[in-house]
Order: structure tokens, then C-alpha cells, then sequence
């Protein structure tokens, strides 16, 4: 496959002097573009699933910035919410999702169509596309099974995630079957994605960290090679990306995933061990420390520089460990930008 996008290329074995560029939470309330179409929007929700509006929040930093992708603007409760629990956003708080789920709520959650409440997503996807150049790529994403699986748990986020943990311990067949059913829907989620126009899918494991290792492989690795082994079979040239936030060297085992092309690396692990034990296995992206583009300037560079040079002979997508915070000053995502682009 032949294409004009180096983000895609990346994915094919291509190296690049200087590597393809997007970051996690791009699209956001660091941007003032943003802010302006979030007040028009209403809800947090409303723009969601407004196609127009959500298409043209995940177009503005490609715009601003010249980014090599553009990541879907959605939410990872979206799923949550198509099967029926009731989701909203509260200022200052995050998320809340009513009633928290029993295991009497499975049944119906499986017989739920998520994809019929999801469609305007799909629209956004297909807007989106239509409005990038053939050298942007698309990502389309969701949540991992366990951290959605969190949230609805606990009717939000969780304030002590041992306690889920316990839940596990205690009722595994609610845990279990969660799982198995956030899981189904997000291959048909994901597949939906694709098929209207994303490029490239990311699944985002937040809540992977901490865990002991038989719970972090029955709730993250196991559903996490589900999905991807799934996506891969229905649409083998899709990159799939996997995202398990602070898991540390485990990182390794799902490098090892049949269904994984490229691995997020956050920004507690060291990128001279993802470099020498993840590098030559998949596409490793990202690293950087989002706080550090609060500070910008020499810190960050520096910063930015150490990735560059440890991943300059294999096939690298630069990006953060994590997602921008509201205080990131634009100019300074700017300015890293550049740097990237001129010291790769």
C-alpha cells in the first residue's frame, strides 16, 4: 500500500529523519478555537455528537500546528452511554454515569446496539476525513475494556482504584462479564470507525497501571488481544495502537500482541529501555512529558532531543506520554513542533 502519509508509512517500516508528529488530547481546551465552538456546542456531550462541530474541534490543531494526524474528537464513555447509562460532564469534576452498573444490567447490555446511538461519530469520522489532505492520517480510538469498565463501576473517576480492584476479588462475574461485553462492542465500535474514513485506531488503557500482574492480564492484556486480534483479522492494513498507561516493563507483553503495531509509551518509562526492548518489535510512539510544554523552552527541547536521537534508526512516532493539560500555551506546542521537524 502505497500512501502520501508518513504517519501511515511510519507503520510500513518506513524511517524518517524526522518522525511523524501528533499528540494525545490535541484537540482541547489549551486551544482558543476550541473554546469558542466548546461554548457554542452547549454540553460536553452535545459536541460529541455534533459531526460538524466535533469534525471541525478535530481538524483545528492539524490546521494550527501541520500535524501529521488527526485524532477523532470523541470520549471514551461514549460506549458507556450507548448502552444506556446516562453520562454527563460536570464542571471541574469530570465525568458522571448513572445508575453505576450490577451485574443484573449485563444481559441488556448485551442485546444493545451501541452503534445506532453512535452513528453521528461515525458522520464525524467521514467529515473529518474529507477535510484532511492525503499526507494527514486519521486515528480513530476508544477506550480499553478495563478503564471504561472503571468508570462505570464507580459512576465516574475512581478516587481510590483499589477498591475496583476488591470489586474484582469479590465479584468476578460481574468484572468478567463487563469486560467481555465492552469488549465486543468496541471491535464493532472501532470497525465502524474505520469503515467511515479512520486511517489508524488507538485504544487508551488509563487505569492499566497498579495492577497486580495476574488482574493486569486478565483485565488489560487478554481484552486488549482480543480487540486488536479482531480489528487486525477484519481489516488487516489498519495500524492498531495500544496505550497502557504506566505498566513499565510489562509494556514487553503487550508488544508481543499479534494485533499490535505501535506502543504509547507514557512518560514515567525510560526511553532507553523502550528503545532496546520495544523498538525493534513495533512502532514506539510518544514519551514526552506533557508538563514539560507548560514550561516549553530548553526543558522541553532537551527533553524532546533525547527521543529523537534514541529512536532515530527505527520507526518512531513523536508524541507525548500523556495528553496536553489546559494550561499548555499554544505557542509552545508551536515551537516543539518546529524543533521536532528541524532537529529529527
Amino acid at each position: 500500500m502505497t500512501t502520501d502519509s508518513k504517519f501511515l508509512r511510519t507503520f510500513e517500516g518506513e524511517v524518517f529523519a524526522s518522525p511523524p508528529i501528533w499528540f494525545m488530547r490535541q484537540a482541547g481546551r489549551y486551544l482558543p478555537e476550541y473554546r469558542k465552538l466548546r461554548a457554542e456546542a452547549g454540553s460536553f456531550l452535545d459536541l460529541c455528537f455534533n459531526p460538524a462541530l466535533a469534525s471541525e474541534v478535530t481538524l483545528q490543531p492539524v490546521r494550527r500546528f501541520d500535524l501529521d494526524a488527526a485524532i477523532l474528537f470523541a470520549d471514551i464513555l461514549l460506549i458507556p452511554h450507548a448502552l444506556g447509562q446516562k453520562l454527563s460532564f460536570v464542571e471541574n469534576e469530570g465525568p458522571r454515569l448513572e445508575p453505576v452498573v450490577t451485574l443484573k444490567d449485563l444481559d441488556a447490555f448485551r442485546e444493545r446496539d451501541v452503534l445506532e446511538t453512535l452513528s453521528p461519530v461515525f458522520e464525524t469520522v467521514s467529515k473529518t476525513r474529507a477535510g484532511l489532505g492525503s499526507d494527514k492520517a486519521l486515528i480513530g480510538f476508544a477506550g480499553a475494556p478495563w478503564t471504561v469498565a472503571t468508570y462505570m463501576l464507580a459512576g465516574g473517576p475512581m478516587k481510590d482504584p483499589g477498591v475496583l480492584r476488591q470489586k474484582l476479588y469479590e465479584e468476578p462475574a460481574l468484572i468478567n462479564g463487563l469486560i467481555e461485553i465492552l469488549a465486543d462492542k468496541t471491535i464493532d465500535y472501532l470497525l465502524a470507525q474505520i469503515d467511515a474514513g479512520a486511517d489508524a485506531v488507538q485504544l487508551f488503557d488509563t487505569w492499566a497501571s497498579g495492577l497486580p500482574w495476574p488482574v493486569l492480564d486478565r483485565v488489560s492484556i487478554r481484552p486488549l488481544d482480543r480487540i486488536a486480534k479482531a480489528v487486525k483479522k477484519a481489516r488487516p492494513h489498519v495500524p492498531v495502537i495500544l496505550f497502557p498507561k504506566g505498566v513499565g516493563e510489562k509494556a514487553l507483553d503487550y508488544t508481543l500482541l499479534q494485533g499490535c503495531d505501535g506502543f504509547g509509551i507514557d512518560y514515567a518509562m525510560d526511553p532507553t529501555w523502550a528503545r532496546a526492548n520495544l523498538g525493534e518489535r513495533v512502532v514506539v510512539q510518544g514519551g514526552l512529558d506533557p508538563l514539560l510544554t507548560i514550561t516549553g523552552g530548553k526543558p522541553m527541547e532537551d527533553a524532546a532531543s533525547t527521543y529523537l536521537k534514541l529512536f532515530h534508526d527505527v520507526p518512531y512516532v513523536f508524541n507525548l506520554g500523556h495528553g496536553f493539560t489546559p494550561q499548555t500555551p499554544p505557542e509552545h506546542v508551536a515551537a516543539l513542533v518546529e524543533f521536532v521537524r528541524s532537529n529529527g
